[in-house]
């Protein structure tokens, strides 16, 4: 993948930390850019972001909450993206990244192609939020 379009990932994993930026805005920049969706592994502690040619760069983003809950809520998950949506005083992303993980939430793969979002579990239990229309 070239620089120009790691810069444009990084930018978005940053200014989703920081506050700068919020998902919808996210999924634009991606998409104008070339993407097609991507990954977070919060055991990893990476982000990785696809394009369609199958390149891809993985980003390592910072550390949050603690370690991935060996049960997966679905219920709590979907809790914490509401959240998100209705932008929550005290909203930031690294607490989101916190409360799912304490929610059992492994990670979540992002398709920009399929319009949703799939976060899973330690044990491949799956919740599914479609984008808004």
């Amino acid at each position: 993948m070239n620089e120009p379009m790691i810069t444009i990932a990084q930018r978005c994993l940053d200014g989703a930390y920081a506050g700068t930026i919020d998902f919808p805005a996210i999924v634009r920049a991606l998409v104008e850019a070339g993407f097609e969706g991507y990954d977070v592994d919060y055991r990893r502690g990476t982000s990785t972001y696809f394009q369609a040619n199958g390149d891809s760069a993985q980003l390592t983003f910072p550390a949050s909450g603690g370690p991935v809950s060996a049960v997966f809520r679905a219920n709590d998950v979907e809790a914490a993206v509401r959240e998100a949506q209705g932008h929550a005083p005290g909203y930031t992303y690294a607490g989101f990244c916190a409360k799912v993980k304490a929610a059992g939430c492994a990670g979540y793969m992002v398709s920009f192609l399929g319009r949703r979002v799939v976060y899973f579990g330690r044990t491949g239990e799956t919740h599914v939020e479609h984008f808004p229309s």
